[in-house]
């Protein structure tokens, strides 16, 4: 009965009538109790004085005088009682009010204060933490700090990633200026090598800005996806052969593992050839010349598994959960100048996620290479 009355606010809510009803009846009774023989005593004093001056009046006259001060007696006492009552129950309301008020009003004014900013405020729970234990209002102050948590989190994001992006802005235009004021004061020659230098800066600008925009309209699913049955092997086939002359460039070898058969996945072509991109792009930026990427294909039960592995640099264990969160740097060896936006991988997972896949990584560890895998729907 008592874990009853400790996680329900309806029960305590009951509770705390009853109890003041109760408290109204106890002080009511013992009011009365208190009251009415002295109101009866002095009544009935009133009363003799009145009989030595009536001995003549009859006895029927008598018995209604003696009742009419009997009752005058009475409510006498039940009105003082009653006051007493009234006085004692609005007091116990009061209290009890007060505490079943309390923790609301904690609530609202740790709402003002986050709502000016202060996102590290939280409301005070009394008892076990754990939600199963708390009544209405103590699970309301559980959500209530969790919401209050998400919300520091998600400024701590918004300041990272205004750090993040004026730090990416600042390298290529940095570069931009520096090469700018060597033409101008002479020190670098106008040639096409100065130029070539200017101009990849200023790409790598352009593409930080189209990566930035992809991943605002991605986050904020500001698209329409275009469902229908697609060739896995056409997809990559795709990707590939846009990505196969950066990858001779380095010399990076580039293999495809699928097999025969495979069948078709409901999915936005275009959407996923970019993810496939993506992961491409990622697996050569971080395999050495001489190295292998591999691309491969299986089906298991209804998904289609995708799968990206690379002899590259690998990636320690605890940095594993990070690496789709927008611009994270396992270490320095996978630093900007390696070209990328750092945001890559935050796009593919918000596409494949949109498709109703699942993407991850997984690594044996450093200079043991990494594989990124993800899954999608089969066609019906």
């Amino acid at each position: 009965m008592m874990h009853l009355f400790r996680r329900h606010l309806s029960a305590k809510l009951f509770l705390s009538y009853l109890m003041v009803v109760i408290v109204g009846v106890a002080v009511l009774a013992s009011a009365a109790e208190l009251v009415l023989p002295s109101a009866f005593g002095h009544h009935l004093s009133e009363m003799s004085s009145m009989m030595s001056g009536m001995m003549g009046n009859t006895s029927g006259q008598l018995e209604m005088d003696l009742y009419s001060s009997f009752r005058a007696g009475v409510t006498e006492a039940l009105g003082l009682a009653a006051l007493s009552a009234t006085l004692v129950a609005v007091a116990a309301s009061v209290l009890i009010s007060r505490q079943v008020v309390a923790p609301v009003r904690r609530m609202m004014l740790a709402s003002q204060r986050i709502a000016e900013g202060h996102y590290e405020e939280r409301v005070s729970v009394s008892g076990d933490l754990e939600q199963g234990d708390q009544d209405e209002l103590g699970q309301l102050a559980l959500s209530f700090n969790r919401m209050a948590a998400r919300l520091e989190q998600v400024e701590d994001m918004r300041r990272q990633l205004i750090g993040d992006v004026s730090h990416e802005l600042r390298t290529p235009l940095t570069g931009i200026k520096g090469s700018m004021e060597g033409l101008m004061d002479g020190v670098l020659p106008a040639n096409e090598e100065t130029y070539q230098q200017i101009y990849q800066e200023a790409d790598r600008l352009q593409r930080l800005v189209d990566d930035l925009q992809e991943l605002s309209r991605v986050e904020a699913k500001a698209y329409e996806l275009v469902l229908k049955p697609a060739s896995v092997a056409h997809m990559i086939e795709t990707a590939v052969t846009r990505l196969n002359r950066q990858y001779q460039e380095k010399g990076v070898l580039i293999e495809q593992e699928l097999p025969e058969n495979i069948p078709p996945v409901q999915v936005d072509e275009d959407r996923i050839v970019q993810v496939l991109i993506n992961l491409l792009g990622n697996a050569l930026q971080y395999t050495f010349s001489g190295g292998k990427v591999t691309i491969a294909a299986s089906q298991k039960d209804l998904e289609i598994q995708i799968s990206i592995r690379d002899t590259g640099i690998g990636i320690a264990p605890e940095h594993l959960p990070h690496l789709f969160t927008r611009f994270y740097r396992a270490d320095k060896s996978r630093s900007r100048a390696g070209g990328g936006s750092g945001i890559g991988l935050t796009i593919a997972k918000h596409l494949v996620e949109a498709h109703s896949g699942r993407i991850w990584a997984t690594s044996p560890g450093l200079r043991k290479g990494s594989t990124f895998t993800f899954t999608l729907p089969i066609a019906p």
